[in-house]
């Protein structure tokens, strides 16, 4: 006879990857539903009355903007993009960079906390228990944890929902996801946040947002030089592993 003791820990076993099986189905509905939906476009039909509510009810948007990229960043909804230029065109360069930053990081560690307690949970427990090189890379992770995670954000190259779940699996602190996110995505923020102060005058002309300055060398050599500041201290640690093994 199966006692309720028993059957307890496999239900809540099942029930700790609820949030992050819900956030991969919203994820794969919206990105077929919403995909057309969150541009600059849709941006463009209501700029007149996204104005004129922010006018009226500049607290109530503020409210209304953040809980919405809250939820396309938890999600990885589709739209984060224009979402961080629409920042910019309702509030300007500083009040939307603040949103945007703000936003972003709590919809981030709303998908780190979902990975951490379902899937990073289980993982993390067997990567400490395996040894070998697995758990050696994880060490050296940890040693490093601020600089990776820094790395994560301001690369390019890496997709944010990647850097929300990765550190998430290998068991990174909540405080440093929390505080490497909301600092190394502020230069990503300005440059996006700056493009949406401009987009008033963009739509008047007909014309839509060029993007291509996200590729010019006055935003990529900062963003490199952040990187390698980053890098820095990995750098040191491992001379000084040199030098001692010597």
């Amino acid at each position: 006879m199966t006692t309720e003791s028993e059957t307890l820990p496999p239900r809540r076993g099942w029930l700790r990857h609820l949030p992050l099986a819900v956030i991969a189905v919203v994820a794969v509905v919206g990105a077929i539903t919403l995909r057309d939906q969150l541009g600059f476009e849709t941006l463009r039909a209501h700029r007149e009355a996204l104005l004129a509510f922010r006018d009226a009810h500049y607290a109530a948007m503020a409210a209304i903007f953040l809980g919405a990229y809250v939820l396309i960043v938890a999600f990885s909804l589709p739209g984060a993009a224009v979402a961080s230029m629409t920042g910019g065109f309702l509030f300007g360069l500083v009040a939307g960079t603040a949103l945007n930053v703000a936003s972003a990081t709590i919809g981030a560690t709303a998908i780190f906390l979902a990975a951490r307690w379902g899937i990073g949970a289980t993982l993390s427990e067997r990567l400490e228990n395996v040894g070998g090189a697995a758990a050696k890379v994880r060490e050296n992770l940890r040693k490093n944890e601020i600089s990776v995670l820094l790395l994560m954000r301001l690369v390019p190259a890496v997709p944010f929902f990647v850097a929300n779940l990765v550190p998430a699996m290998v068991g990174v602190s909540l405080r440093n996801f929390v505080w490497t996110t909301a600092v190394g995505i502020i230069p990503g923020a300005i440059v996006y946040t700056w493009i949406g102060v401009g987009l008033g005058e963009v739509f008047s002309r007909g014309e839509s947002p060029d993007l291509s300055i996200l590729r010019e060398p006055y935003i990529l050599g900062p963003l490199a030089g952040l990187c390698l500041l980053a890098a820095l201290p990995m750098v040191v640690r491992w001379v000084r592993s040199r030098k001692t093994k010597d």
